[in-house]
């Protein structure tokens, strides 16, 4: 287990609990549906190797046409909630820094928008991702960490698998949050979450 992230676990997974993904400070604009086809693959037989920590600095993942960085940094906010982006931020992707970072063993967790009440966001085409993409983090140190999708999953926030999402893992993995499902009352009621696991390691 990997204890560089905060402890203990428990009274972490319990403040996370009501993670609401990408809310804005104001409703998204009037827009099409946020939806994704769930789907799973097994996890990979073999594990790769762990990398060090290093702060992630630019995400892309190609099949939604996502290029971005610097990446933010998100906390805790007041409540007790996850950070996420500001409006002006739309177009980053931000990394959950109470967390592991990219690479290393654990779920590290990126959160982005999908839409606000200024427009699309940086994963408003989170709906073309499959499982088996790539999702590649370009980190501080130069390396990069690159995570295949395994699995798509699209919840109701008032049943955030919070645990699921951020309890420990013995391999470095990745989950993408964003918003998803219809506009209701001006907010989206679900969120998406990409499940991925580390392949590859580069200099």
């Amino acid at each position: 287990m990997n204890r560089r992230r905060t402890a203990p676990a428990l009274l972490v997974l319990a403040a996370l609990a009501a993670l609401t993904g990408c809310a804005g400070t104001a409703p998204p604009a009037a827009g099409p549906a946020a939806k994704v086809t769930e789907t799973r693959a097994p996890a990979p037989k073999a594990s790769v190797a762990p990398l060090p920590r290093s702060e992630p600095v630019r995400v892309r993942v190609p099949a939604a046409g996502v290029d971005t960085g610097p990446v933010l940094k998100l906390g805790l906010a007041g409540d007790g909630t996850v950070e996420v982006p500001s409006e002006a931020d739309a177009e980053r992707i931000g990394w959950y820094d109470k967390g592991v970072t990219p690479g290393e063993t654990g779920p590290a967790v990126l959160i982005g928008h999908f839409d606000t009440a200024r427009g699309p966001a940086v994963l408003k085409n989170v709906a073309k991702v499959r499982v088996g993409d790539e999702i590649t983090v370009a980190r501080a140190d130069g390396t990069e960490a690159v995570f295949r999708v395994r699995e798509l999953e699209q919840v109701d926030k008032k049943a955030f698998p919070t645990r699921k999402v951020y309890g420990d893992t013995e391999r470095p993995e990745l989950r993408l949050i964003t918003c998803g499902g219809e506009l209701v009352d001006g907010h989206r009621p679900d969120n998406i979450i990409l499940y991925a696991d580390l392949v590859t390691r580069a200099a």
